[in-house]
């Protein structure tokens, strides 16, 4: 039994690999989601017990099968929220933000730091930060007014702002 099933699984893979290979790279525009395909075809055909009517109909059914598993990965959740890594090498990574007072910003204290960094330079509100960090907004207001007093402090008093 073990023996015509591989028999049959070789013939099935002589027969139909390269078919399946060049319909699934097709459809997906990847060699390895197209091997991946040809994978999956071939258990599905080796386990379901489909019996044929004649060869055409084994090609038909291995050439429905291929296409609706590549429309299935197609349509994936996972497909559409990635992107290939060559794409994200492509993409620079923004330059950091440089400065005095950035350095005087990370010089502060961690709860002023993040509270000041997360304010003004990613632009959250203070409710927004409160959720963040776990910390009432009173908290979160309380750091920023620290944190802001500390700045002017380091900075040179309170001229320094208008003129950044």
């Amino acid at each position: 039994m073990i023996q015509l099933d591989r028999a049959e699984a070789e013939r099935l893979v002589n027969t139909y690999a390269d078919l399946i290979l060049r319909l699934s790279y097709t459809y997906l525009k990847s060699t390895h989601d197209a091997e991946d395909i040809c994978q999956t075809v071939f258990l599905k055909l080796l386990t379901s017990g489909q019996v044929f009517d004649s060869p055409a109909h084994e090609k038909a059914w291995v050439i429905r099968a291929t296409a609706n598993a590549c429309k299935d990965v197609l349509r994936s959740s996972f497909r559409r929220r990635t992107v290939a890594l060559e794409a994200v090498a492509e993409t620079p990574a923004p330059d950091a933000p440089t400065g005095d007072v950035l350095e005087a910003v990370m010089a502060l204290p961690e709860n002023y730091r993040d509270a000041v960094y997360l304010y003004y330079y990613e632009g959250y509100s203070v409710r927004e930060i409160a959720a963040l960090l776990g910390r009432s907004e009173s908290a979160v207001s309380a750091h920023l007014s620290r944190g802001r007093q500390k700045l002017r402090m380091t900075l040179g008093g309170n001229g320094y702002e208008q003129s950044v």
